[in-house]
């Protein structure tokens, strides 16, 4: 049981879907997705059937210049 006085300090990370990355990297769902598979972006959260991105972990990628992030790259 949740005494009273538990509060939760932090918020929940917002989620985005693949449209929304889509649409703040300037490119397809379909892109996307395959630069996902691809290990060329963060990985996905997946929630059953869903994926998703945390928005603060895609808004990092993007003005680190979207660097591949797959491990055997330079």
């Amino acid at each position: 049981m949740v005494s009273e006085s538990t509060t939760l300090t932090e918020t929940p990370a917002k989620l985005l879907d693949v449209q929304a990355v889509a649409d703040l990297c300037g490119c397809s769902a379909r892109t996307c997705t395959r630069l996902s598979d691809a290990g060329k972006m963060p990985a996905p959260v997946r929630l059953g059937a869903l994926v998703r991105w945390p928005a603060n972990v895609i808004e990092d990628w993007i003005k680190a210049g979207c660097p591949s992030c797959d491990e055997g790259s330079l």
